[in-house]
C-alpha cells in the first residue's frame, strides 16, 4: 500500500474511522521507515552499500542532533556490535566510529558505559559470552577509530582496563585485545604512555618475550619513553645469547599469526630497525633469521624471512646488502622459486618483485645500490640458470648509470662466466640424480649464457624508448657478432674482438644467440624511437647492422664468419650493397623503403644460411631494378620475353619462400613489400598464391615451397631446462602409453599368419590328434620362445614405424596449415589495398574452397584459425568492401556463369553456414555486374533479341546501362527460390533471400510472383512464402521498383491468396496446420499495415465475410494449445475491418452476486500467498483526465476495481459490439462507411484540399454533417458510452476524436474531411 503524501489532508470519513490524527503523522512514519533502513544496509556485505548507508545516516542525524533518532541510532549501533553474524560486527563498529567522529558532543565515557552495561561479562550467559566479548572489543575499537579516545584521559584508562580484561579470554579473542592495546598506545602522547606503562607492561622479561604483543609493547616503550622503561624493567639486551632463542620463538608465533594475511608482522620490522640502531644487524640476521627461523622447516617462518629480506633492502648499506644477498635466505628463496611450479602452490616471486621494484624506484640517486641488488638477484642460479625470469619488469626503474652497468655486467658474464660468484644451488631431485653430466660446468655455462642473451634482448624490448641509442647499438652489435662471427685476432677497430671467451662458445649456444638476435631485430624494426625502425641518422637499424657486418667481412684477418663465404656469396653481398646505394636515389618512393627493408633482411639471412639466401638475394636485386626502372604507366600488353617471367611473379615466389620461414619479422616484411607490388600483380602471380591456398593441389602434389620448422629455436626464448628426473618420468609414461596402444590396437592379418606359422613350426598348436602327441621339450620350448620374441620385436618395430609415419604426416599437415595462414596475409593485403583490381574476383572460389574444407574438418586449433581468418577476409574485406572492380572488360559473361554456379553450389551444400558464404559471393558478383557499364553486353543482348534467340524483353532504366543480364540472373534466383520453397531440407534460408531483395530489389518483380504462387501451396512452402512476403512487402527498396498499378495488383493478388487460405481458419488439427493459419493471419496484418501506409483502395468484402464465417469454428478451439496467439491475430485483423472483439463475461456458477453488492466484492478472491515484492503496483489514472481511448476515469465511490492491461484494453471499445462480432450500424464512426455483405467496402485515397469528397459506398459525401450523425452523437451520453461522468466540451471532443481514429483505417475518408466533422461534433 502506497503511503500518503505528507501534505495531503485526510477526508472526514477517514478521520472518523482512524481517529483525528494530524496530517504530518504520515510524514513521520515515512521518514522513520527510511531511517530504519539505514541500519539494515550498514550490515550488508557490500562495502559500497555500507559506506553509502553510513553517510546517509550521518546526514540524516545532522538535521536532528537532539531528537529521539540519535538515541535510537546509538542504541541500535551498540546492539549491532554483538549480533550473531560475524561479518556485521565490524560494519556496526565502523558506523559507530564515524558517528562519534561526526558528533563530538557525545561523551565517550557514556558510550563505553552503555556498551559495558549492554554486554556485561559478569552477568552474560555462557552461550552469549562470545558475542559479548566481541561487542566489547569492537566497541573499544570504535572509540579508538573515532580519533577522540587518545584525547579523553578517562575514557582511555577505562578502555585500557577493558582490553586487559578481554585479554584473558584467549580462546575466543586470541591476541586481538593486546594488538588493539598496542595500536592505541602507539597513538598516545609520551606523558600519557609514561603514566599508563606500569599498568600495561610487566617488569618480568620472561613475560615480555612470551608473545609478539608484549614484545611489541616493550619496543614501543623503548622507542617513546626509554627512561621510564629502564626504571620499570632495567637494562635489557635483546640480542644476547640467552634471548636469541626467545626472539626466534616470538617471531615464529608472529609468522603463524599472519599466515592467512600474507604480510610482514610489525614486530619483525621493529626488531630489524632496533638491530640496525644498536649495530647488531649481522648477529640478528645470522643467528635469528638464518640459523633460527630458516632452520625450522616451517613455511610461514620462511615467508617471514623472505618478506624481511625485501623490506630490509631500503634500510641496508652496500656492505650489508652483500651479506644478505649471498646468504642462506636468498638461496632458500631461489629453491622456492624453482620448486613452486604447480598452479595451486603459493608463489612468493610476485611479492618479491614488488619489494625490489619499490627499492629500485626509491633509490634513483644511488645507482651503485641499484646495481648491487640487481646483480645479486641475477646471481641466484639453479645449476647455472638464474631463477629470475629473462623479462623482469623491475629493470624499468633503473637509472641510466645503473642500467649501463648492468648491461656491462651481463656482457662480461657472457664472455667470461664467473661461476664462483654465483649463489648456485640444486634442488632435492637434482641432488638425487646420478647423472654426472648434470653437474658439469659446461652445462651451467650454457644455461647461464642462454639466459643472459635473452635478458639483454628483453631489456631492449622493454626499455627501447628510455635507453640511449649507443647502449641499444652495443647490444645489437654484440648479438650480431657472436651469432655469425668468430674472432681470429683482436683489433682496436672492432671492440667486440678484445674480449676472448673463458669457455668456448658451443654451437648450441650460438644458435640461441642467433635466435635472440632475430628477435631483437624484430623489436628494432617494429618499435622505434625517432621514426619507424630508424636511428637519429634517419637510417633503419638493419642498415646500421648490415654496415657493421660489412666492416667485419672486410677485416678478414681479424674476424671470420662461422660459415665461410664462397666467392659467389661474397659477390652477392657486394651486389646487395650496390643495390642499396641505388635505392637511396629513390628514397622518396614508398616502395623503395619496403624494398630496402626486404633487401637488408635477406642480406642478414645470408650470414645465417649463405647457400639458401644467395640465389634469393640475386633474384630480389633483379626484381628491384626492373620494378624501379619500369615506367609508371606502361601498358601491361607490352611484349615480354616468354623465356623470362615478369619480375612481379619472381618477387611473389620470393615472398612465398620467405613466408615459409617461421619468422614474424619476415612475415611483416613480406606484407609490407606485397602491399607495394600488388598493383602490378599478374594473373600468373596470383595463381602462385592460389596454388598454396588450394587444398587440392597443395596437399596432393609436392609443394614448390619447402616449409621449415624452427619451433625449437622459438622455444629457446624464456625456456628453462626441466628436471631430468621429470623428463625420465614422462618418457617412461609415454612408453607405457605406447605399449597400451600396441596391446589395444588391431593386429593385422599378416602378423596373425606369421604367428600361426611359427606356432605350427614349433608344434605349439595341436591338431585333431593333439591328445596323443607328447609335450614339447625344453629345447623346443626355448627355440619357440626365441622365434616368438623375434617375431614380436619385428612387429613392434613395424608399429613404431607406422606411428612415426603418422606423426610425420600430422606435422607436415600442421606446417602446411601454418604456411597457408601466413600466405593469407598476402590475400588480405590485396583485397584491402586493391579492391578495384579485377584479379580480386579470382579469389572468391579458392576462399570458398578453404571455408568448405575447414568447416568439415575444423577439429584442430590450426584449422579453426585458418577458417576464422579466411572467413574474416571473405566477409569483411571482400564481400562488404565499399570499393569494387569497375573495369570488367570481357569478364562479364564469365561472371554471369560464376553467379549461376555459386547459387547452384549454395543449394547443394550440406548446411546453411556454408551455403551462406556461397550465396553472399553471388550477391557480391551481382553488385559488381550491376555497377559496371559495358555497351558490348547491351549490344549482344539486342542482337539476340533481333535474332529471336532471347525472347525476354530488354531491361529499361538504369539496368540498361549495366553489365547485369537481368533475365539470366532472374532465372537463376527463381530456380533457387523454387528449390528453397519446395525442397524439405534446403540449406538456403529466409535471411539469404531477404538480403537479396534488399540489395537488389529489381529482381523482386520476377521473384515475388513465385512467392505469391506458393502462399496457397503445401504447408512448408506456404509458411516460408508467407514469412518472406511479410518481410519483403515492408521494404522501401522493393516498393520503389514497382509502379503504382503494379503494386496495387500485387497487393490484390496477395490478398486473394490469403483470403483463400483463411477459408479453413479454425479447422487446424495438426501443429503444421496451426502454423499455416498463424502465418496467413500475420501476412494479412502486414498487408493491412502496408495498404494503410500506401493509402491503397482494396475490396475487403469477401475477406470480411470469410473471417466472419470462421468465427464460430475459431471459438470452438479457443482452449487448444497456442490458440491465444491465433485469436489475437484474428481480432487484430477484424479490428482493422471495424469489428471490435466481444467482451467475455466471466461468471462464477457457484456464487451469484446480489444487486446491492459493492463493486469491490466482485473482485476475485486471492488464492495462495504472494510476497509483497512480487505484487504489481496498480496503475491509477488521475481524476478528471480522460484515458487513452477517450473514456474518462471514474471518480468517487463509483470507480470500478483495478484490472489488468488486457482487461482495460477490452473495455476501451466505445462502440458496443454484438455477440457474434459483426459491425454495429447504430453508432458508426464519423466519416466511416458501414460495411454490409451487399455493398463493397473500399477505402479511397487521400483527396486533395480543394477537391470535393468522392462517393463512398454509394453514399454522396457532403461538406455538412448528416443529421443522423448529429442525433447519434447527442445520444451517445444516454447510451452510457461517454456518460459515466459529466465531461467538458474539450473532453467530449477528445473522446469523439478517439472514435474517429479507432475506426477502420482502410475504410476512412480523407483526413481533412474527418477533421472538419470532428470539429463540428465537438461544438455544444
Amino acid at each position: 500500500m502506497e503511503s500518503r503524501d505528507p501534505a495531503e489532508p485526510m477526508s472526514p470519513g477517514e478521520a472518523t474511522q482512524s481517529g483525528a490524527r494530524p496530517a504530518d503523522r504520515y510524514g513521520l512514519l515515512k521518514h522513520s521507515r527510511e531511517f530504519l533502513d539505514f541500519f539494515w544496509d550498514i550490515a550488508k556485505p557490500e562495502q559500497e552499500t555500507r559506506l553509502a548507508a553510513t553517510e546517509k545516516l550521518l546526514e540524516y542525524l545532522r538535521g536532528r542532533p537532539k531528537g529521539s533518532e540519535m538515541k535510537y541510532a546509538l542504541k541500535r549501533l551498540i546492539t549491532g556490535l554483538g549480533v550473531g553474524r560475524e561479518t556485521a560486527r565490524p560494519c556496526y563498529s565502523l558506523a559507530l566510529a564515524q558517528l562519534l567522529q561526526c558528533f563530538e558532543d557525545l561523551p565517550l565515557c557514556s558510550i563505553l558505559q552503555q556498551i559495558q552495561e549492554k554486554y556485561d561479562l559478569h552477568q552474560v550467559k555462557k552461550a552469549m559470552l562470545r558475542p559479548a566479548l566481541f561487542a566489547n572489543l569492537f566497541g573499544v575499537l570504535a572509540l579508538f577509530q573515532s580519533g577522540r579516545l587518545v584525547k579523553d584521559q578517562e575514557a582511555l584508562m577505562k578502555s585500557v582496563k577493558l582490553l586487559q580484561a578481554l585479554a584473558q579470554y584467549q580462546n575466543h579473542l586470541q591476541e586481538q585485545p593486546r594488538k588493539a592495546l598496542v595500536d592505541i598506545l602507539s597513538e598516545v602522547s609520551k606523558a600519557t604512555l609514561q603514566e599508563i606503562l606500569p599498568e600495561v607492561l610487566k617488569a618480568d622479561l620472561n613475560i615480555i618475550l612470551s608473545s609478539p604483543e608484549q614484545l611489541e609493547l616493550f619496543l614501543l616503550a623503548q622507542q617513546k619513553v626509554p627512561s621510564e622503561l629502564k626504571k620499570l624493567v632495567g637494562s635489557v639486551k635483546l640480542f644476547s645469547d640467552e634471548n636469541v632463542p626467545r626472539l626466534v620463538n616470538v617471531l615464529k608465533m608472529a609468522a603463524a599469526s599472519v599466515k592467512k594475511d600474507r604480510k610482514l608482522p610489525a614486530i619483525a620490522l621493529d626488531l630489524l630497525r632496533l638491530a640496525l640502531k644498536e649495530d647488531k644487524f649481522s648477529r640478528f640476521w645470522k643467528e635469528v633469521v638464518e640459523q633460527g627461523l630458516l632452520k625450522m622447516q616451517f613455511w610461514p617462518a620462511s615467508y617471514l624471512c623472505f618478506r624481511l629480506l625485501g623490506a630490509a633492502l631500503p634500510l641496508l648499506t652496500k656492505e650489508q646488502l652483500q651479506l644478505v644477498m649471498r646468504g642462506d635466505v636468498i638461496r632458500h628463496y631461489g629453491e622456492h622459486v624453482c620448486t613452486a611450479k604447480l598452479p595451486k602452490q603459493f608463489k612468493f616471486a610476485p611479492e618479491m618483485d614488488d619489494y625490489v621494484g619499490t627499492f629500485l624506484e626509491g633509490c634513483q640517486d644511488d645507482p651503485e645500490r641499484q646495481l648491487a641488488v640487481l646483480v645479486a638477484f641475477s646471481s641466484v642460479t639453479n645449476q647455472g640458470l638464474p631463477v629470475t625470469p629473462t623479462f623482469w619488469r623491475v629493470v624499468r626503474f633503473l637509472s641510466p648509470p645503473a642500467l649501463q652497468g648492468y648491461v656491462a655486467w651481463l656482457r662480461a658474464m657472457f664472455l667470461q662466466p664467473d661461476l664462483d660468484s654465483l649463489v648456485d644451488f640444486s634442488t632435492n631431485n637434482q641432488k638425487k640424480a646420478q647423472d654426472s653430466s648434470l653437474h658439469m660446468p659446461e652445462r651451467a655455462v650454457f644455461r647461464l649464457r642462454k639466459w643472459i642473451i635473452f635478458r639483454l634482448v628483453s631489456i631492449v624490448d622493454s626499455l627501447h624508448l628510455e635507453m640511449e641509442e649507443a647502449l641499444t647499438e652495443q647490444v645489437a652489435r654484440f648479438c650480431l657478432f657472436h651469432s655469425f662471427f668468430v674472432t681470429k685476432k683482436p683489433t682496436s677497430q672492432i671492440p667486440e674482438t678484445k674480449h676472448p671467451f673463458s669457455f668456448p662458445l658451443e654451437n648450441q649456444a650460438r644458435e640461441a644467440v642467433s635466435s635472440a638476435f632475430f628477435s631483437l631485430l624484430q623489436t628494432l624494426s617494429t618499435q622505434f624511437k625517432q621514426a619507424p625502425g630508424q636511428t637519429q641518422g634517419g637510417q633503419p637499424w638493419t642498415y646500421h647492422l648490415v654496415k657493421f657486418a660489412d666492416l667485419l667481412l672486410n677485416h678478414s684477418h681479424n674476424v671470420t664468419t662461422v660459415t665461410p663465404f664462397t666467392a659467389q656469396q661474397r659477390q652477392a653481398w657486394d651486389r646487395m650493397l650496390q643495390t642499396l646505394k641505388e635505392l637511396e636515389a629513390h628514397s622518396a618512393e614508398a616502395r623503395a623503403a619496403a624494398f630496402q627493408h626486404l633487401l637488408l633482411l635477406v642480406g642478414i639471412y645470408l650470414l645465417k644460411s649463405p647457400a639458401e639466401s644467395c640465389d634469393l638475394l640475386g633474384d630480389i636485386q633483379t626484381c628491384i631494378r626492373k620494378s624501379l626502372g619500369e615506367k609508371p604507366r606502361r601498358s601491361r600488353t607490352k611484349t615480354i620475353d616468354p623465356q623470362e617471367p615478369p619480375w612481379v611473379e619472381v618477387l611473389v615466389e620470393i615472398l612465398l619462400a620467405l613466408l615459409a620461414q617461421p619468422s614474424h619479422l619476415m612475415r611483416q616484411v613480406a606484407r609490407s613489400v606485397f602491399g607495394h607490388i600488388c598493383s602490378h600483380l599478374t594473373p600468373r602471380a596470383l595463381q602462385l598464391i592460389l596454388d598454396v591456398l588450394n587444398p587440392e593441389t597443395s596437399e596432393d602434389e609436392n609443394d614448390r615451397v619447402v616449409v621449415t620448422d624452427d619451433s625449437d629455436e622459438r622455444r629457446l626464448k624464456g625456456a628453462e631446462d626441466k628436471n631430468e628426473e621429470g623428463e625420465d618420468n614422462r618418457s617412461s609414461e609415454s612408453e607405457e602409453e605406447s605399449e597400451e596402444e600396441e596391446r589395444d590396437g588391431d593386429v593385422d592379418q599378416g602378423f596373425r599368419e606369421q604367428l600361426m606359422t611359427v606356432l605350427q613350426a614349433g608344434k605349439a598348436l595341436g591338431g585333431e590328434d593333439s591328445e596323443n602327441e607328447e609335450e614339447l621339450g625344453d629345447e623346443a620350448m626355448m627355440a619357440l620362445d626365441q622365434s616368438l620374441a623375434s617375431l614380436f620385436a619385428e612387429q613392434k618395430l613395424c608399429i613404431q614405424a607406422r606411428r612415426d609415419e603418422k606423426n610425420k604426416l600430422q606435422k607436415e599437415k600442421a606446417l602446411r596449415r601454418d604456411f597457408q595462414i601466413r600466405v593469407l596475409d598476402l590475400v588480405e593485403v590485396l583485397v584491402t589495398k586493391q579492391p578495384e583490381n579485377a584479379l580480386v574476383l579470382e579469389l572468391l572460389e579458392p576462399l570458398l574452397s578453404i571455408i568448405r574444407r575447414s568447416l568439415r574438418s575444423s577439429s584442430s586449433k590450426q584449422e579453426q584459425d585458418l577458417l576464422h581468418k579466411t572467413a574474416r577476409i571473405f566477409t569483411h574485406h571482400l564481400c562488404r568492401a565499399r570499393r569494387y572492380c569497375h573495369d570488367l572488360g570481357e569478364r562479364a559473361e564469365a561472371l554471369h556463369a560464376q553467379v549461376e554456379r555459386l547459387v547452384q553450389q549454395a543449394g547443394r551444400q550440406p548446411d546453411s553456414p556454408t551455403a551462406l558464404y556461397h550465396f553472399n559471393a553471388s550477391l557480391y558478383l551481382l553488385r559488381v555486374l550491376k555497377g559496371n557499364t559495358a555497351e558490348g553486353c547491351v549490344h549482344e543482348t539486342q542482337e539476340k533479341q533481333k535474332a529471336g534467340t532471347d525472347p525476354s524483353p530488354m531491361p529499361t532504366g538504369p539496368q540498361a546501362a549495366s553489365c547485369l543480364d537481368l533475365n539470366l540472373v532472374t532465372r537463376v534466383y527463381s530456380t533457387a527460390l523454387s528449390s528453397f520453397l519446395t525442397k524439405r531440407n534446403s540449406p538456403l534460408t529466409v535471411p539469404m533471400f531477404l538480403s537479396l531483395f534488399s540489395r537488389h530489389p529489381v529482381l523482386c518483380q520476377s521473384l515475388l510472383p513465385i512467392l505469391v504462387q506458393h502462399v496457397t501451396g503445401p504447408v512448408r512452402p506456404r509458411h516460408q512464402a508467407c514469412l518472406l512476403l511479410q518481410k519483403t512487402l515492408s521494404m522501401r527498396e522493393v516498393r520503389s521498383c514497382f509502379e503504382d498499378p503494379e503494386w496495387k495488383q500485387l497487393m490484390g493478388q496477395v490478398l486473394a491468396k490469403v483470403t483463400e487460405n483463411l477459408r479453413v481458419l479454425g479447422e487446424a488439427q495438426t501443429k503444421a496446420q496451426h502454423q499455416q493459419a498463424l502465418s496467413s493471419l500475420e501476412l494479412l496484418n502486414v498487408l493491412f499495415r502496408t495498404c494503410k501506409h500506401e493509402k491503397l483502395t482494396l475490396d475487403l468484402t469477401v475477406l470480411l465475410g470469410v473471417l466472419q464465417g470462421q468465427q464460430q469454428s475459431l471459438q470452438q478451439g479457443a482452449h487448444s494449445t497456442g490458440s491465444s496467439r491465433l485469436h489475437d491475430l484474428y481480432w487484430q485483423a477484424m479490428k482493422t475491418l471495424g469489428v471490435q472483439r466481444p467482451k467475455l463475461e466471466k461468471k462464477d456458477a457457484k456464487e451469484v452476486p446480489s444487486a446491492t453488492q459493492s463493486p469491490i466484492s466482485k473482485k476475485r478472491k486471492k488464492k495462495g500467498f504472494l510476497p509483497e515484492t512480487k505484487k504489481r503496483k496498480k496503475r491509477k489514472s488521475e481524476d478528471g483526465t480522460p484515458a487513452e481511448d477517450g473514456t474518462p476515469a471514474a471518480t468517487g465511490g463509483s470507480q470500478p476495481p483495478s484490472m489488468g492491461r488486457k482487461k482495460r484494453n477490452r473495455t476501451k471499445a466505445k462502440v458496443p459490439a454484438q455477440a457474434n462480432g459483426t459491425p454495429t450500424t447504430k453508432s458508426p464512426a464519423p466519416g466511416a462507411p458501414t460495411l454490409s455483405p451487399s455493398t463493397p467496402a473500399k477505402s479511397p485515397k487521400l483527396q486533395k484540399k480543394n477537391q470535393k469528397p468522392s462517393q463512398v459506398n454509394g453514399a454522396p459525401g457532403s461538406p455538412t454533417e448528416p443529421a443522423g450523425q448529429k442525433q447519434h452523437q447527442k445520444a451517445l451520453p444516454k447510451k452510457g458510452v461517454l456518460g459515466k461522468s459529466p465531461l467538458s466540451a474539450l473532453a467530449r471532443k477528445k473522446a469523439r476524436l478517439s472514435l474517429v481514429i479507432r475506426s477502420p483505417s482502410l475504410l476512412q475518408s480523407g483526413a481533412k474531411k474527418k477533421k472538419a466533422q470532428v470539429q463540428k461534433a465537438g461544438k455544444p
